[in-house]
């Protein structure tokens, strides 16, 4: 685009007016510009852009700097923005920034649903002990203290099981 000026150079700089409720741009050359009284944000020096920011991010120290993840090369605000995590890498990553939002939408941080067929027993003992934990601390907080006792023991009985199958796995 030409200078609206001049007619004869590159127009670098746009403008726009208001005056009277009325908007007016121009489209200038940088020489034009400057005759018009509307100097480069940074006057007549010669600006050095890397001293700059280099001062600037030593000010802020490396504790500033954004983290990304070695895989995919996400920052915790591009999954922020997105609302999509890059790969799985980024969940240990961003594992402390993450935590929070995962358990406001999911109100937890384990999977509690159902199981594969080819899960471990070691894995169902574990969400087994979870439940009844779950129904000991309901029985206590509605005083029904005898279901309280049978969960109780059902719980060391599966404790026993799973310490007894980790030590024998040890073994092998």
């Amino acid at each position: 685009m030409l200078c609206q000026a001049c007619e004869k150079r590159q127009a670098t700089t746009h403008i726009k007016t208001i005056l009277n409720g009325e908007l007016k741009e121009y489209n200038l050359c940088s020489e034009c510009a400057h005759k018009n009284g509307y100097s480069s944000f940074f006057g007549d020096l010669n600006f050095d852009l890397d001293k700059l920011f280099g001062s600037f991010m030593d000010s802020i120290g490396p504790s500033k700097i954004r983290k990304r993840c070695q895989c995919c090369g996400s920052s915790f605000e591009d999954i922020a923005k997105s609302g999509k995590v890059g790969c799985a890498e980024c969940y240990d990553v961003f594992y402390d920034e993450l935590l929070p939002s995962v358990q406001r939408i999911h109100g937890r941080t384990s999977h509690t649903g159902k199981l594969a067929h080819s899960a471990g027993t070691e894995v169902k003992v574990r969400n087994e002990i979870a439940r009844y934990r779950a129904e000991l601390e309901k029985a206590i907080k509605s005083q029904e203290f005898e279901k309280a006792a049978e969960l109780r023991d059902k719980i060391k009985e599966l404790e026993k099981y799973e310490s007894d199958n980790s030590a024998a796995q040890g073994k092998e």
